[in-house]
């Protein structure tokens, strides 16, 4: 199956910026597999632009400890982090701290209009898996999370937990292999809609919570099984 790209070519302003948003996007929606090599000449020809707007994105993801510094061979690329169990579950445990109080204070803005986009990327979540397109999933997957954390209005607690994602997101892509086993999280996914449809606070966090403790499970174990 032949994959779409997974940079967009960028405009010519504001290149270092928009390389950092365009590399963040990417790590957010999973695009990068854990261990993958991100080399510098590579993602210049992706965005189309030269190699300095996007050598200052790199170094700046690796300052914040979102990417490894790679090896002289690599051209001054990176690498996606390898994490082990206990690193992944510190940081699941730092998005079921966030994300529910997130989900639950976008109920008090969570009108018909704001939650259509989070709706079709739900649906576009399930056809993703009925039609095995990985890429497509943890894209729409990423889009109904922070969907629905845009609504809370909370900047801060949004850049926590995208700090968080940008860190785990990668290790994410371990539960969903090329055949996307089915939708074992969809039902939370479901619960958190409707309790924002609602207005039920407790309930969307509730669903938020589940979601990632589901996920923290099932990745701990395939992580440790990987280490063992």
């Amino acid at each position: 199956m032949t994959q779409p790209p997974r940079l967009k070519q960028l405009a010519r302003e504001t290149l270092w910026d928009r390389a950092y948003a365009a590399l963040e996007l990417a790590l957010l929606a999973g695009r990068y597999a854990p261990g993958e090599r991100i080399l510098l000449r590579d993602v210049a020809d992706a965005l189309g632009i030269s190699l300095t707007p996007v050598r200052d994105a790199v170094n700046r993801l690796v300052a914040e400890n979102i990417l490894d510094r790679g090896s002289v061979g690599q051209g001054g690329g990176a690498t996606v982090p390898l994490l082990d169990a206990d690193q992944f579950g510190q940081l699941m445990t730092i998005r079921s701290g966030l994300e529910p109080v997130a989900a639950a204070a976008a109920t008090l803005h969570a009108t018909p209009e704001a939650l259509e986009p989070v709706a079709a990327a739900l649906h576009e979540m399930k056809d993703a898996v009925e039609t095995q397109r990985l890429d497509r999933y943890l894209d729409a997957h990423y889009r109904f999370h922070f969907g629905i954390y845009r609504m809370s209005r909370m900047p801060i607690v949004e850049q926590a937990i995208e700090n968080a994602w940008l860190r785990c997101a990668p290790t994410l892509t371990l539960a969903l292999p090329r055949n996307i086993p089915g939708l074992k999280r969809y039902p939370f996914h479901e619960a958190a809609l409707g309790a924002l449809r609602r207005g039920d606070a407790d309930s969307a966090a509730e669903a938020i919570r589940a979601d990632i403790e589901s996920a923290r499970a099932d990745i701990c174990a395939l992580l440790d099984d990987a280490a063992a």
